[in-house]
């Protein structure tokens, strides 16, 4: 592929490729068996008008600019044109994409074939807001670089083992052959926190955690002696904790009471469910958590949303630690979770009864460790990297 690359100089490269319902980002990574960031781009607002490029090579600032997007081919060259003369396709070993769902049988990460993409195209009806656009995204790249590995890397491969008491939805076992149960999601996330954890230290993460990923879309996670037991999410990510823009657990029983009193159809409560609820549809300003914290001094609203997003981080974390007997350490992530501080305090306020206490600098600083060392469970920030996953997951792959 001419058209795109020149190389890093004898390096083994891998692309990890994370594509979302509008947004597109590819990472470079050197491949060995600690992948190491070499660059990238990712596009924002695909299909808006005000849609951006954002590129960072090696230890150079990042830049951002306007792009034309209307879709995600657009999207993936601008991101190539973008790391032209960066790297080249001969030097490139494989290509990781991450997948949301990767429905009842794909417990683990596989070389893309035939069979497995058409495997996934029947997947969409589980994933209509972000399958269609990630398989255009591998069907796209396939095309650019057609003599190299491609790796499925799926979202919900971590939970696929969850104990039966999680992972049935209680509904009738006839619906079992229709694929429906706790599939979880944030899965690459995940698993690059309890890799991260182990290495930090081993003891800890054979214990009773809770990782808490909290950004736009957010989930939580239950993990003890290594294995996960629970996660909010469910057979949808719109499932669990309210979100930027998703509604989080609602009683089912909302479904036909508007449809009969408002006389909205199934894609209009979709879209509802999804793209107008949450911190958004509280405050009715913005799923901003960053605008919200700004504004809620001045705005109910905004004051609201935060507070119901904070009442049910805190409960399902009480949640989780019930079920597991205790809790040993408790893990927050995300864009969220790493960085606002004020969500983070709110969240653990009032979990002293369990072991749970905040060293309020440690907190405001976004140290490592957070806890204040006087109650027993740990309280850490880590920085997920779902790309530095997908490529690790490659390298198994391929070799």
């Amino acid at each position: 592929m001419s058209e795109v690359f020149s190389p890093f100089p004898m390096q083994r490269l891998i692309l990890a490729v994370n594509a979302g319902s509008s947004s597109l980002k590819v990472a470079v990574f050197e491949a060995n068996s600690a992948p190491v960031r070499l660059a990238s781009a990712k596009v924002e607002r695909i299909g808006a008008s005000d849609a951006k490029i954002t590129l960072a090579i090696g230890g150079e600032a990042s830049c951002s600019e306007a792009v034309v997007a209307s879709s995600h081919d657009d999207a993936l060259a601008a991101i190539m044109s973008g790391l032209r003369g960066k790297i080249n396709d001969t030097s490139i070993a494989g290509v990781g994409h991450r997948l949301v769902h990767g429905g009842p049988d794909h417990s683990a990460s596989e070389v893309i074939t035939p069979n497995l993409l058409d495997d996934i195209r029947q997947l969409e009806i589980y994933d209509p807001e972000h399958l269609p656009s990630e398989l255009q995204v591998i069907e796209s790249l396939k095309r650019r670089l057609p003599n190299i590995p491609h790796v499925a890397c799926f979202d919900t491969a971590f939970h696929h083992d969850l104990p039966a008491v999680a992972r049935r939805l209680p509904l009738p076992r006839r619906f079992d052959a229709f694929g429906m149960r706790r599939y979880g999601f944030h899965g690459l996330s995940y698993a690059y926190l309890m890799d991260h954890l182990a290495r930090l230290d081993h003891e800890e993460a054979r214990g009773r955690i809770v990782l808490a990923h909290l950004g736009n879309g957010a989930s939580l996670a239950a993990v003890r002696d290594g294995k996960p037991i629970d996660t909010s999410m469910a057979f949808t990510p719109a499932a669990g904790i309210p979100m930027s823009t998703r509604s989080g657990d609602i009683d089912p029983g909302l479904i036909e009471y508007l449809l009969r009193s408002m006389s909205i159809t199934v894609q209009e409560f979709n879209r509802v469910v999804h793209l107008e609820s949450g911190l958004l549809g509280v405050s009715e300003t913005s799923g901003d958590m960053e605008l919200l914290l700004e504004r809620e001094s001045t705005d109910a609203r905004a004051a609201e949303a935060v507070a119901i997003f904070c009442y049910h981080v805190r409960k399902y974390i009480g949640a989780y630690a019930a079920a597991m007997g205790g809790l040993d350490t408790l893990v927050f992530t995300g864009g969220i979770g790493e960085r606002a501080a004020k969500v983070r305090h709110r969240v653990c306020a009032d979990l002293q009864f369990f072991g749970v206490e905040l060293g309020p600098t440690l907190n405001e600083t976004n140290a490592e460790v957070i806890s204040s060392g006087i109650l027993p469970v740990k309280v850490r920030v880590i920085a997920t990297d779902e790309e530095q996953m997908i490529a690790r997951d490659v390298i198994a792959a391929i070799e």
